[in-house]
């Protein structure tokens, strides 16, 4: 990247600068100097602003000072870990990181994508993560900025999505000017106030940490179940020239295989659904990919088994023969063997429950029926915020990654599967496919 011509500048001097500038057009009218006022005068219209064009870079980015501040190494750091966006609401505590990005980096992987409010940042990062299957970057300001986000970081919380956050800070009491918010945009612990529905978090304290936890803090995030995670960047770090004689490094990043259910149990499983005369799958969060759908209707369609989709992501095609989610209620008070998938809320498949004013239960499915539960969620209970839903007793219980585990079960119900059986198979799935066309009809 081309450096500039003139003399050096000094990169906190001018972010500071940066601030006052927006602080003088922000001071109360009282402290401007006093223009005559003319009564008779009319008012005139406000002229409109010509047209700005925005450069896709800029054509000519002008880099501050020939030295480098800590936010163009959490830059690299940034750019390594393959982030095609920034959203955020510009804030200073992340000045540092925000000049980088954009002078330093040229705004390409990742590009600064300005947002009007924090919970809206962070709910685009939501949707980008579900539909590309990683997460985007989002930075956050001080107290103010993650108070903004704390809502739309509950949602990916809750709907364990891999969310990547980053917020200012200015931890040192002695370098924060009152005059521009900094006190009580300060924080001890930044991230205390999300650490409950947060899935990992730290605050490095040097450059070479910021690198060791910005890769740990992916790995983490992208490891099932996923979740959102939090960095918090000090100001006096991303703002500070690289230590003369530092040569801090970007560690490997290798993401960690899906946990997959021991094979043993997934012998027993396969068993049990190979032998059932009438198994259902309820699946909830079992599809991350579309390899995990393709992965899901190969099971069905192997045992001619109903399946039950709980939505929580899209897990079967509902047009699917074997689709019977609507038919919730008949199909498990049939079942001797239920296999759940990543389901979250398994009690309420196979319970019926009257909220009233006086609330009532009562089982669905069989005393004797079997029960197996496949979900990563066992690895990642928190306390305080109960998303867990009600505990249901299994019969086969694996800590394991739904979709990961799949090709493993699929296999291993082939190896046991009859003549007899199969045959078995196909008379059921005849019967389910007329009750699933019924069902179609009664809808319609």
């Amino acid at each position: 990247m081309a450096r500039s011509k003139k003399s050096s500048v000094d990169r906190r001097d001018f972010l500071k600068s940066v601030v006052a500038g927006a602080a003088t057009l922000a001071a109360p009218a009282e402290t401007l100097s006093a223009q005559p006022v003319v009564a008779s005068q009319p008012a005139l219209a406000m002229p409109l602003m010509p047209p700005v064009v925005e450069a896709d870079p800029p054509v000519d980015v002008e880099v501050l000072t020939e030295g480098r501040s800590g936010s163009d190494f959490m830059v690299d750091v940034i750019k390594y870990l393959g982030f095609e966006y920034v959203c955020s609401v510009a804030g200073s505590s992340f000045r540092g990181l925000h000049e980088s990005v954009i002078n330093y980096g040229g705004n390409r992987n990742p590009e600064f994508i300005t947002c009007c409010h924090e919970e809206s940042s962070v709910a685009m990062g939501h949707g980008y993560a579900k539909v590309e299957g990683k997460p985007l970057c989002m930075f956050a300001h001080g107290t103010v900025g993650l108070q903004h986000a704390a809502m739309a970081i509950y949602n990916a919380y809750c709907d364990r999505v891999p969310v990547y956050i980053i917020v200012g800070n200015m931890l040192d009491a002695a370098m924060r000017d009152s005059a521009y918010g900094e006190w009580p945009h300060s924080v001890q612990d930044a991230a205390a106030m999300v650490r409950d529905y947060m899935k990992w978090d730290d605050l490095p304290i040097s450059l070479q940490h910021f690198a060791e936890s910005a890769v740990r803090a992916y790995k983490i995030a992208m490891t099932p179940p996923m979740g959102p995670v939090l960095l918090v960047a000090d100001s006096e770090l991303q703002e500070n020239p690289i230590p003369e004689g530092a040569n801090p490094n970007i560690p490997k990043l290798a993401l960690a295989s899906p946990p997959q259910g021991d094979s043993g149990a997934v012998a027993e499983a396969a068993r049990l659904l190979v032998q059932a005369e009438n198994p259902v799958i309820v699946a909830d969060r079992a599809a991350r990919t579309q390899a995990g759908m393709d992965h899901l209707v190969e099971l069905a369609e192997l045992l001619q088994a109903p399946v039950i989709d709980q939505a929580g992501r899209m897990n079967f095609p509902t047009r699917h023969p074997l689709n019977h989610s609507s038919r919730r209620g008949a199909v498990i008070a049939n079942a001797d063997v239920v296999l759940g998938l990543e389901a979250q809320d398994l009690w309420s498949a196979l319970n019926s429950m009257h909220d009233q004013v006086h609330r009532t239960s009562r089982r669905i499915m069989k005393s004797d029926a079997k029960l197996i539960s496949i979900t990563a969620s066992d690895l990642y209970i928190k306390a305080n915020y109960q998303d867990f839903f009600r505990y249901t007793g299994v019969d086969v219980a694996m800590a394991a990654d739904a979709e990961a585990t799949l090709p493993s079960l699929i296999e291993e119900t082939k190896r046991q599967i009859t003549a007899d059986r199969k045959r078995v198979f196909q008379d059921r799935g005849a019967k389910l496919a007329s009750a699933h066309q019924q069902a179609l009809e009664q809808a319609r």
